[in-house]
């Protein structure tokens, strides 16, 4: 029975893990254009969340962007040891933003920004081969940052604040490859959990010694995600000893989200903007999962994550007086290690191509667009670490995966 709740929590962690290692960049329309680089661009409120210390260096007292993105994602898996084949029908994801930011004083300024950096919906066929360890997953998550932005010096500026978390996650999976009750439906189990906080902090700095070149650091700190009143729900078991009874159960779990540094830097000229920014994830902090359950057992299960690294390339170019156009590219590195692929966001290195344009509508507010298709690396790679119902030699899940995704978004800023 303990085996079986253990790994059921482990697939609904895991899969907030996943969402983080897997996470698509959609915290800005115009950003998102420039391969989403942004640590040293000073383009709206947006810069908000890529460096809090350049809002002090917007040139308007009220700015505010808004908008959104439709995520279309795919995902084809082949068996290596069954040859059958499955492919996701996953619904659109729609992760949003809104940043907003005041300057009090020439040297002073404050904001508050709302957005989804994590967020996952994925949707297997029924009974297929992998429905052991997944069928659907649907994870959301919205962070909300207030910030205080201030001028040191004539070309030092910093900025910072706390960062709020709220989250939920559904999740659902077979017990197990065979598994059933003695009508032979597939036994299963369905997680959800809703309301789920946490608290993390970001702090930036940023350096403009002249008019075009300017150099940016941004730090975002560790976010610890506990699960306290979750409800897992267990269906269609046997009348057995041997296996867990149906009906609900409770479990805790801690999930660390990783601490990230990004520098960066940017050069303008005349009506062109280059910028380059590097990203650096701490996911080797994620060695293993702690897990408590409401019967007082206890499990510790490695995870082995390594740390990531993501390159970022924009540039922008001011067409006409209304109109500038922008374009980009990035490389995504995966944290997950051979051994640990799981089903449930599968992910892998991964490029990223972007596009995207803002239409000035008139000297106050502006339209932006944005493009992303991003190609993750075809691989073939298992999960080694589950073990079907009643057996103690584990029973690896092991396939190619071939995952793409296309995201389009459309967004609105206004200054003042």
């Amino acid at each position: 029975m303990n085996k079986i709740k253990i790994f059921v929590v482990l697939c609904l962690v895991s899969t907030v893990a996943f969402a983080g290692g897997y996470r698509v960049s959609t915290q800005s329309n115009k950003q998102l254009a420039m391969g989403h680089t942004g640590v040293a661009v000073v383009n709206s409120a947006d810069v908000l969340f890529f460096n809090p210390a350049g809002i002090v260096h917007l040139e308007n007292k009220l700015n505010i962007s808004a908008g959104g993105f439709g995520v279309f994602s795919d995902v084809q898996f082949q068996s290596q040891e069954f040859g059958t084949m499955a492919e996701t029908n996953s619904p659109t994801g729609t992760p949003i933003y809104l940043y907003a930011t005041y300057k009090v004083s020439e040297d002073f300024a404050v904001g508050l920004g709302i957005y989804t950096p994590y967020g996952s919906n994925v949707t297997w066929p029924t009974d297929w081969s992998g429905s052991h360890l997944v069928n659907e997953i649907e994870l959301s998550a919205i962070f909300i940052q207030p910030t205080l932005s201030y001028q040191l010096f004539d070309s030092v500026s910093i900025g910072g604040g706390p960062i709020l978390a709220l989250g939920g996650v559904s999740f659902n999976r077979n017990a197990s490859r065979t598994l059933t009750n003695e009508e032979g439906d597939r036994s299963n189990i369905e997680i959800d959990d809703a309301g789920v906080t946490a608290w993390g902090w970001t702090a930036g700095l940023m350096f403009t010694p002249d008019d075009h070149f300017t150099l940016g650091f941004n730090y975002r700190s560790l976010i610890n995600i506990e699960s306290t009143e979750g409800t897992a729900t267990f269906s269609n078991f046997p009348n057995s000893s041997l296996t867990p009874n149906n009906g609900d159960t409770s479990f805790t779990a801690t999930l660390p989200l990783p601490a990230e540094l990004t520098v960066g830097m940017s050069y303008k000229w005349d009506k062109f903007l280059v910028a380059f920014d590097y990203n650096r994830a701490f996911w080797s902090e994620y060695n293993s999962l702690d897990l408590e359950f409401g019967n007082g057992s206890t499990s510790v299960n490695p995870r082995n994550y390594k740390d990531s690294s993501t390159w970022r390339l924009g540039a922008q170019y001011e067409a006409t007086e209304k109109l500038t156009v922008r374009a980009g590219y990035y490389f995504d590195e995966s944290p997950v290690q051979s051994g640990y692929f799981a089903p449930e966001t599968p992910r892998n290195d991964s490029n990223g191509y972007t596009f995207g344009l803002s239409y000035q509508l008139n000297p106050k507010l502006s339209i932006d667009g944005s493009f992303l298709f991003l190609q993750f690396q075809e691989i073939t790679e298992s999960y080694d670490f589950f073990s079907d119902t009643g057996s103690p030699v584990p029973a690896p899940f092991e396939g190619t995966y071939k995952s793409s995704a296309f995201i389009a978004g459309l967004g609105i800023t206004y200054s003042m």
